[in-house]
């Protein structure tokens, strides 16, 4: 664990390279498609695009994608991965993840974060600040499981989909493909794909009829 790119230069991206140094990775630099523009990142230097990223893949020995918007981060994942790039995980120390759950590459889990005895946790995801995952839950790819949600056991969660802030997702609940679950929400059934739910119990928001 010597040399780490991550692309997203955020304060998402800040926490996944505090994350790193915690881990022991030595040198972190920055790329984000706002070089020149941006070039520091709090502490960290952002020293070129997602190109220059591609061309320089030999110079590190892991790749992080730090970017919130799951679709886009899943998509610059697979495109660094088809060129090349090292991915790796980032596991912070103050998170406690079972030697018996299975984190994919791509994938962080931030400090507080509790993952239980066999959950399996996609490609790209975010297991974001004091969240928990238990016993045998199910995320696909690019899942964000945010601050302080919480997922009982046998959860099973879709492709690109986000559980907000303080959300709760009752055991054995099947949360479909890029569905969004409002702050603070109580889901107690079965969510069906594209959908946004809110509220205690969660309930669809209303779609917009096309004009």
């Amino acid at each position: 664990m010597s040399k780490l790119a991550i692309l997203g230069a955020s304060g998402h991206g800040k926490v996944v390279a505090d994350t790193a140094e915690c881990c022991g990775w030595q040198t972190i630099d920055f790329f984000d498609d706002a070089w020149p523009g941006l070039k520091a990142n709090g502490a960290w230097q952002v020293v070129g695009d997602t190109a220059a990223l591609r061309a320089r893949l030999q110079e590190y020995d892991g790749v992080a994608v730090a970017i919130g918007n799951n679709l886009v981060r899943y998509n610059k994942l697979r495109e660094l991965e088809d060129a090349g790039a090292r991915l790796c995980s980032l596991v912070h120390p103050a998170a406690t993840v079972s030697r018996h759950a299975l984190i994919e590459r791509g994938s962080v889990v931030f400090a507080g974060a509790v993952v239980n005895a066999d959950a399996r946790i996609g490609l790209g995801a975010i297991l974001n600040t004091g969240c928990s995952v238990d016993h045998d839950c199910e995320l696909g790819a690019a899942v964000h499981i945010s601050p302080g949600a919480r997922l009982a056991g046998g959860v099973k969660v879709g492709n690109l989909s986000w559980v907000g802030i303080g959300a709760s997702v009752r055991q054995l609940v099947r949360i479909g493909s890029q569905v969004t679950v409002g702050a603070g929400a109580a889901v107690v059934a079965d969510i069906q794909d594209r959908l946004t739910v809110v509220g205690v119990p969660a309930q669809a928001v209303p779609q917009k009829k096309a004009t």
